[in-house]
């Protein structure tokens, strides 16, 4: 379960559907070309708290039947609905998915044993191996490194997915914890996470910079670090100018500009504007030039 793995964009069609076809080009586009290592279904970069419990399920389906056994894959099926997310574990374990992950409970402040017992409800209902989803940023929860180690210490809790940057605190975590998985969550920052001890990445950027990222990984293996330092920063030349546009829109009109079906966002988000789209197309020309 180690590499770089693409935090997968859902299609949608105009009207807030799921888009089938374009789904299916989409994760062919990340395995086949990108050459990424997993998928992670069901993320933030998927739009998946705008769906509801019908379409996530129907995304798990759609996503394994393409992938098959290709690729690692995770489905992210957290809620602040326990059932619902307990429910959609169990579909993915059914459909052969590697391991399941949560992102912390959400909007109200709930106390650490209450999002200790979240986990520990849906791993002990679904018997499958969990990523536990940290993104202060998103969620408001931080947590120390004794509350990770609760966490960790949870039967089928196998890693976690480290959408932060306190690199200290990952370093420590990875060092108490070296039989758990880490994966870096700031496609940005990919370089100096994987040095400080994540065994990978989840990132939304991988559709379009999977190759960059897998080359980077793989520098850092064979302790090629000015290789790796090159590759962060023509990374970070496209990510700056996704962030300033839109990553999700921008992605989504990069992938249709190189031929993949990318589709729609899923409303309330906005549709870029002709002008965001003419920033948006000159990546296009930045890895197209390889530069």
């Amino acid at each position: 379960m180690k590499g770089i793995m693409t935090a997968l964009i859902t299609p949608f069609n105009e009207d807030g559907t799921l888009n089938d076809k374009g789904l299916r080009e989409v994760v062919r586009h990340n395995i086949d070309v990108m050459g990424v290592d997993g998928l992670y279904i069901g993320g933030s970069t998927g739009e998946s708290f705008l769906m509801d419990e019908a379409m996530r399920s129907e995304l798990l389906k759609i996503v394994k039947e393409e992938a098959g056994d290709a690729v690692t894959l995770i489905a992210q099926i957290g809620s602040l609905n326990i059932e619902e997310a307990i429910r959609l574990g169990n579909e993915a374990k059914e459909l052969g998915y590697d391991a399941l992950s949560a992102i912390t409970p959400y909007y109200y402040k709930f106390s650490f044993e209450e999002i200790k017992s979240y986990y520990e409800r849906i791993t002990e209902e679904t018997n499958h191996p969990m990523v536990v989803y940290s993104i202060p940023v998103l969620t408001g929860t931080q947590m120390t490194i004794d509350d990770y180690g609760e966490l960790l210490a949870i039967p089928n809790v196998v890693g976690v997915k480290y959408s932060d940057t306190n690199l200290s605190r990952l370093t420590k975590l990875k060092e108490l914890y070296p039989d758990k998985v880490f994966y870096g969550g700031a496609d940005d920052m990919l370089l100096q996470f994987i040095i400080s001890g994540a065994d990978g990445a989840i990132g939304s950027t991988y559709s379009l910079l999977g190759k960059q990222a897998k080359a980077l990984f793989d520098a850092l293996q064979n302790s090629e670090l000015k290789e790796a330092k090159n590759l962060q920063l023509e990374m970070n030349q496209v990510i700056a100018k996704m962030e300033s546009i839109g990553v999700y829109q921008t992605l989504k009109h990069v992938l249709k500009e190189q031929g993949v079906d990318a589709g729609f966002m899923k409303f309330p988000f906005k549709e870029l504007t002709d002008d965001e789209k003419r920033q948006a197309s000159e990546i296009v020309d930045i890895l197209a030039s390889g530069k």
